[in-house]
């Protein structure tokens, strides 16, 4: 079988692998479940990255998933790659009436105000069903703000949101200094998912910004490590003054 760009090719081809490949052959929905989110966090690191030719390879890796969880469910008469497709495309048809149909509006913000609407004549029972309770937590508080957000329940801006910031910081502090770890980490929490409201309200996603910082931290400290290295030092020969100088010296480099 050779490399092919058609999508049945690609059918074909997962079949194959799950019929002769031991350990294609071996998994199952939950064996490779942690590797589905593995691959969609490296694509989003080639966005970040704006790496698109590595972008195309960890897109079709997600693809892959895709398809193998539908030959597997297939396998079991559960549903297929078929009903993969006709269900998102049904979806999305039903989803946009304003493109589908007649409803008529105005700005995206309609449109996600019409969305969530239209989710709950489908069966849901809450404007925050389908947040998937397993979401990193600066995501999912974004999530949750937004969808909120999308039916009213909103700050009308962002200094208003940033003084309950303010109000929120006080209360950690008081906890800090006054109260049980328990009531610490209620009003440390607090404190975060009012944090992510006021970059929310100001386009800015909380998850894109701790992940730069990390990048950020974790460049600047193997600059310590790797100047340590070349005096002949390791970290743990090194102070904090020491340090903090070359901490600078990456920060300027920057």
């Amino acid at each position: 079988m050779t490399p092919s760009s058609k999508f049945e090719d690609l059918v074909e081809l997962i079949a194959i692998l799950r019929k002769e490949c031991p350990w294609d052959r071996k998994q199952t929905h939950h064996s490779i479940k942690d590797n589905l989110i593995e691959e969609a966090y490296e694509a989003v690191e080639a966005i970040d990255d704006e790496n698109y030719d590595e972008l195309s390879r960890e897109l079709g890796d997600l693809l892959l998933h895709v398809l193998f969880h539908s030959k597997m469910a297939d396998e079991k008469k559960e549903f297929s790659i078929d009903d993969v497709i006709l269900r998102i495309s049904e979806k999305l048809i039903r989803r946009h009436p304003h493109v589908f149909e007649d409803t008529v509006v105005e700005s995206d913000k309609e449109v996600a105000e019409n969305w969530e609407t239209i989710k709950l004549k489908e069966g849901k029972k809450s404007i925050l069903d389908g947040v998937p309770k397993h979401l990193p937590g600066l995501i999912k508080a974004h999530r949750i703000q937004e969808k909120a957000a999308n039916v009213g329940f909103d700050w009308a801006e962002w200094e208003l949101a940033w003084e309950k910031l303010n109000e929120e910081i006080d209360e950690w502090r008081e906890a800090v200094n006054h109260q049980t770890v328990k009531e610490q980490k209620d009003e440390f929490g607090d404190l975060l998912f009012s944090l992510v409201n006021v970059g929310r309200l100001l386009n800015l996603n909380a998850e894109d910004a701790i992940r730069g910082a990390n990048q950020k931290f974790n460049s600047r400290f193997r600059h310590i490590e790797n100047s340590l290295l070349e005096r002949g030092k390791n970290i743990n020969e090194s102070n904090l003054e020491e340090m903090d100088q070359l901490w600078n010296e990456a920060k300027d480099k920057e």
